[in-house]
């Protein structure tokens, strides 16, 4: 089948808008379009689902299973990031299980028990950008 010019061109356009976004990010925003592209993937695959597209469903569900494991969990710094990191660990590996079971049994209530689990914590990492404990903030004329 042939795509349209206007939908090709949109695709090139949202392509390239998210490169230039990811190269230029700082690391706490990239751990922020990691989620929203894992979200994304969750809504992709429901929608693949619900229409019985077992291929697209199975792409977004290997995406999103991809984000958790080599991009969320593969980025947690366990020796620092102590009851957190470890806390965010064992929801990256539920959550990388509840995705394999619903991919496998067309459990669309495994898709949404997952988006529930991420979606606060996505919304609270999105809601700390800028902040720093008292202890690391600069000192009035001592920079930053």
């Amino acid at each position: 089948m042939f795509t349209s010019v206007h939908s090709r061109a949109a695709s090139a356009y949202k392509r390239v808008a998210v490169e230039t976004s990811v190269q230029s990010a700082d690391p706490h925003t990239l751990v922020g379009l990691l989620y929203d592209a894992l979200l994304q993937s969750i809504a992709e695959a429901r929608g693949a689902m619900s229409r019985g597209d077992t291929v697209a469903k199975g792409a977004s569900l290997g995406k999103a299973v991809r984000i958790l494991e080599e991009g969320l969990k593969a980025g947690l710094n366990l020796r620092e990031g102590g009851d957190i990191a470890a806390n965010l660990r064992q929801l990256y590996s539920y959550s990388t299980l509840r995705l394999t079971q619903a991919n496998l049994r067309n459990d669309e209530k495994a898709l949404e028990e997952v988006a529930r689990l991420i979606e606060p914590v996505a919304d609270s990492w999105k809601q700390i950008k800028g902040q720093r404990p008292a202890h690391l903030q600069p000192v009035l004329g001592q920079g930053a």
